[in-house]
This record gives structure tokens, C-alpha cells and sequence, in this order.
């Protein structure tokens, strides 16, 4: 049952909607979506796109994917894209400009930011912070309260190769319960960081990332490790 609907809204058949929700101006929803109690959908936001693939793409041609969830009290900002076979958990926050691709997976009370991308095939954890245009490559798996400073990039592709070989080489980035990434950090293909790990702002992380360490620098080494106080058990 909708609470208050702006207008030009877009509403595809057999959308599910629980009580008390809010859509602003210009929302599109398409077929199917199903979406919780409390929710508020800002203006211009999209909900349940089906992906288009580019012809180069390496990308599997899914004709039909399954409807995106959206769990009890989300927000969705201005101008956010959800895709088809997203599940969005219980009170996410998802600000304005956001992307969230398909087969992606939220849990509950995590934070996504503005401009914020999550690419295809990745699982966020809950209580999770993603700050202001950071990228979430495809294939990541991000733990329960893991952190993500702004501008923050992950990446998926070693080789840059130009040949059909480099298809099955792409592996996202594993961040740990309790992880955090600095401000302008790069983690590139494969890396995991593991629980309490830690990344200062401006590093190149090219190797794992052990439990309760902190690493700095271009590449990445160990400093110290993490001050008792700071671990996730602690807090």
C-alpha cells in the first residue's frame, strides 16, 4: 500500500509494495519488484532495471533475471539505479547516485554513499560503511562491518589482456568482518583483507592484508598493528 506517490511515476505490473511507502517524482519500478514496509524511494530513482550487455562484453547474455528485493525500511536516494536480482536488507541506507548492479546482496543497516558503485556478482555485509564514489569491483565480497573511505577503488582484472584468455581470470577483492580501507586506496585483483585489517588512505595494496594489521604505503607493507582499542571486538 503506497503512503504518498509523486508524480510521473512508473510502476510495472505485479510490483509488490508493503505499508507506509513513500515515492518521490519520476520513479520507475519495473515488473515484479518487491518492496518492504517503511520504505521511501526518492525522485528519479530506478528499481529492478534489467541489465543491458555491451556486444565485448565477457558478461554471461541472461535473457530474464529474477525481481529486486527491497527490504523494510530502505531509503533510496535521488537518482539511484537498483538492478534486477538485487537484495537490499533491512534499514540500508542507499544515498543519491548510487549503483547497484544485479546479483548483489546488502545486508541490513549498512550505509551506501553518494555516487557510490557496486558492480555485479558482489555481497555486501551488514553494518557495512561505503563512503562517497568508491567502486566496489565485481565479484567482491565484503564482510559485516567493513568500511570504505571516498574514492576508495577495487579492482578484478590482473592482465588487462586483450585475449579471450584473460575470461576466466577475474576475481574481485575479499574484505574481512571489521576491514577497513582508507580515503584514494587501491586494492587490486584477488587480495584479501582480512578481519580488522586495515589500509591508510593512498596505499596499493598488492598483497593480502593479515588479521588486525595495518599496511601503508605504494606497495602496501606492514606497519604496526591495529591498536587494541580500534578492533571490532573491542568497540
Amino acid at each position: 500500500m503506497l503512503s504518498t506517490k509523486g508524480e510521473n511515476v512508473v510502476i510495472g505490473k505485479d510490483v509488490l509494495f508493503g505499508s507506509n511507502v513513500v515515492i518521490g517524482n519520476n520513479v520507475v519500478i519495473y515488473e515484479g519488484t518487491r518492496i518492504g514496509h517503511s520504505v521511501i524511494i526518492q525522485d528519479n530513482a530506478v528499481i529492478g532495471k534489467q541489465p543491458t550487455r555491451a556486444k565485448a562484453s565477457i558478461l554471461p547474455d541472461v535473457k530474464e533475471l529474477p525481481p529486486a528485493v527491497i527490504g523494510p525500511g530502505v531509503t533510496i536516494g535521488t537518482s539511484a539505479i537498483i538492478y534486477a536480482n538485487a537484495e537490499i536488507g533491512e534499514d540500508v541506507f542507499i544515498a543519491d547516485l548510487t549503483t547497484v548492479r544485479e546479483r548483489v546482496t546488502i545486508g541490513a543497516k549498512t550505509i551506501v554513499g553518494r555516487g557510490v558503485a557496486i558492480e555485479n556478482d558482489c555481497v555486501v555485509g551488514e553494518r557495512c560503511k561505503l563512503e562517497t564514489n568508491c567502486y566496489i569491483t565485481a565479484y567482491s565480497e565484503l564482510g559485516d562491518d567493513v568500511f570504505v573511505a571516498p574514492c576508495v577503488v577495487t579492482t578484478n582484472d590482473n592482465y588487462m589482456g586483450r585475449g579471450k584468455e584473460r575470461f576466466d581470470k577475474f576475481k574481485g577483492v575479499t574484505v574481512k568482518d571489521g576491514g577497513r580501507i582508507g580515503a584514494n586506496a587501491t586494492i587490486l585483483p584477488g587480495k584479501v583483507i582480512c578481519e580488522d585489517g586495515t589500509v591508510a588512505a593512498g596505499s596499493i595494496v598488492s598483497r593480502n592484508v593479515g588479521r588486525e594489521i595495518l599496511v601503508v604505503g605504494s606497495p602496501a607493507k606492514e606497519l604496526r598493528k591495529v591498536p587494541y582499542e580500534q578492533l571490532l571486538r573491542n568497540q
